[in-house]
Order: structure tokens, then sequence, then C-alpha cells
């Protein structure tokens, strides 16, 4: 089954029944939790997901997701393209219960009443895929290494810190 927008709910029990596939694009901009972690998103997201019954009677899904995402460059805090790719294999369980016998291969997703939020479930593994910190590259950043500070340059120059009460003295002796 070939599609170009995926729907955002399906009956995975029925799709893993007849070992179907699903191709397309979701949109970044309806993923409200990506949002909050990495900011505004445009464009799409792409996707692959093959439905299937293992050996042992465990219905699970193959997928693959392929996105550009913005992400906030660590030093200059301007956008980075990032290109977040993922593989991922889920296990189609009823509770947590079941959940926990499922082998190690598989992330157990939870489906109730037949139905699964597929925007949902993308937008945790596109979530897990992202990278923690980004960086533009030096010659490409507007801030550059020299221009960070640590916290630490009043140590390193062998000057001891001001302590913060010594304009509250100079008044005190003042007076």
């Amino acid at each position: 089954m070939l599609t170009t927008r995926l729907p955002l709910q399906v009956e995975p029990y029925r799709l893993a029944a007849n070992a179907e596939r699903l191709e397309g694009y979701v949109s970044l901009a309806g993923m409200v939790r990506l949002e909050e972690e990495a900011g505004e998103q445009k464009g799409v997201c792409e996707v692959r997901l093959d439905f299937g019954v293992d050996a042992q009677g465990r219905r699970f899904i193959d997928g693959w997701l392929r996105a550009d995402v913005d992400l906030a460059c660590r030093r200059c805090l301007e956008p980075l393209p990032v290109n977040v790719e993922s593989r991922f294999q889920l296990g189609i369980v009823t509770s947590d219960v079941v959940a926990a016998d499922l082998p190690n291969a598989y992330e157990p997703v939870v489906v109730e009443n037949e139905q699964l939020n597929l925007l949902s479930v993308l937008e945790d593994e596109l979530i897990l895929s992202l990278p923690q910190v980004v960086y533009h590259d030096e010659a490409e950043c507007s801030v550059s290494r020299d221009q960070l500070t640590s916290g630490t340059d009043s140590e390193s120059s062998g000057t001891p810190a001001a302590s913060p009460f010594d304009v509250l003295r100079k008044l005190k002796d003042k007076q």
C-alpha cells in the first residue's frame, strides 16, 4: 500500500496480518512534542513501515524514517539543519504486561481499541533519534570558540576573583 501522506490512525493488527507496507510522508509541523524539544519545524518526515508477524506469532512494525530537522547550534543558537535517520522495530502489544515478554529486538508499542496513533509513534522515534548537541562548523558559526567563556578566566589568569563583598567593605570603611 503506497501513499503520499500517511494516515494518522491505522489498524496495526490488520496491517500485520496482511504483511502490508506503508510509505509516505508526515508533516513535521504537526508534531507538538518535537516542536517543544527542537523548536518550530518545517518540511516532512519520510517514512517506510513494514507490518508483519514473526515466527513466534508476534506482530511487529519494521520501520525507517528520515527528516531534515532544524536544531539550535549550541554556540550561536542559530538554526542548523540536521539530517535525522532511524531504523526501528516495534512489537505490537495490547498491554504493558505483554510488552514485558517481548524480546530485546522489539521496542513495545501499546495498541488500544485496535487503533494506533501513527503520528505519535513516529514523533517518538524522531525525538529519540535527535542528536544531543549540534554545532555549526567553526568557519560557518557566528560565534568563535575564542568568544566563548567557561567562567574560569579569573582562575587561569592567576588573579584571585574579586569578592562580591568587597563593595560592601569599601562602603563600610567610608563611614
